[in-house]
């Protein structure tokens, strides 16, 4: 369980797209990783009443690599929040911010590891959030479109279950890895980290992050992006960025989404623009319908600035 905002404890399973291992065709010996929040690692086998060879470091089986948590409960019970922060039998308050605060540290010290891995690679990575429903995926296809022939791509997609979204991705021809968190409500540095090992080519590019569907746990897990980007659509509400003001404060860029249903909507898109500036003055904001195309040349654009400015830095240094 984490214990910074609650989540469940769940196996995390990374799925590269790898070939279909099935138990009647292969072994069935497993090795798994224990990765705690620390960042370290141990390992333990078990095996089937089947026949078996060596385990690699990750289980590789139909198609998928599993992970154990990447953070465990340690008996901790289930964590409620409270007026002045969070609770969880037999633990007092203090502890539980102690803890809050080692995770976090921990995660940002592998997010700044990220970070320099990324660099070296001469790759620009964007983390995008939003609630779900907000239309990521179906943006992030036809970005790809866009882009493809003109930038290194490839994708790492997060969510609870299912390998849909990657899926999709993989259908456009850029190499996509899914996250299955299972209770998990975020992606965190180490996921990202296990993720962009399979991602062996991707050097000169872009990598796009999806996050799990959530405006609030993600705003606290520094993955080592350069930007997180915000989608906030018009089917949501003008209030949003005051209601989860912490995912907006960290956005770089907001992009406005499924612009093309305005006609049938009553919402004011000024209104959701001012909203955000109250929060992140700083904010950028673009208007796009993945449907229509509005808005897509901005965003393309916006992204090879990025690009550009990074080469530039990393030359500098």
């Amino acid at each position: 369980m984490c214990t910074v905002c609650g989540c469940g404890k769940a196996e995390v399973r990374i799925d590269a797209g790898l070939a279909v291992l099935t138990p009647q065709s292969f072994a069935h010996r497993h090795a798994h990783e224990h990765v705690h929040a620390d960042g370290t690692v141990h390992r333990h086998v078990h095996s089937h009443p089947r026949d078996h060879v060596d385990g690699d470091a990750d289980h590789n089986h139909a198609g998928e690599l599993h992970l154990a948590d990447n953070e465990h409960s340690h008996g901790l019970g289930l964590i409620a929040a409270t007026a002045s922060g969070l609770s969880a039998p037999g633990i007092g308050e203090a502890r539980l911010v102690r803890i809050e605060a080692d995770l976090l540290s921990k995660n940002d010290a592998l997010a700044q590891q990220n970070r320099a891995h990324f660099a070296d690679h001469g790759v620009l990575a964007l983390n995008l959030v939003s609630s779900p429903g907000s239309g990521k995926t179906t943006l992030l296809v036809r970005t790809i479109e866009a882009l493809r022939a003109r930038l290194p791509l490839a994708v790492i997609e997060g969510d609870q279950q299912t390998s849909n979204d990657a899926e999709r991705i993989r259908a456009t021809g850029v190499p996509a890895v899914q996250v299955n968190t299972g209770k998990g409500c975020h992606l965190d540095a180490s996921m990202v980290a296990r993720a962009f090992d399979r991602l062996h080519e991707l050097s000169d590019g872009v990598l796009f992050i999806e996050n799990v569907g959530n405006l609030v746990c993600p705003a606290g897990f520094d993955l080592g992006e350069a930007h997180k980007v915000v989608l906030a659509s018009v089917t949501e509400g003008e209030d949003k960025p005051l209601k989860y003001p912490n995912i907006f404060a960290a956005a770089n860029l907001m992009l406005v989404s499924k612009c093309d249903l305005l006609p049938h909507l009553d919402f004011d898109v000024d209104l959701l623009i001012a909203n955000a500036r109250k929060v992140q003055p700083d904010i950028e904001v673009i208007r796009v319908s993945a449907r229509t195309g509005e808005g897509m040349h901005a965003w393309t654009h916006w992204i090879e600035e990025q690009v550009n400015a990074g080469h530039v830095a990393h030359r500098a240094t």
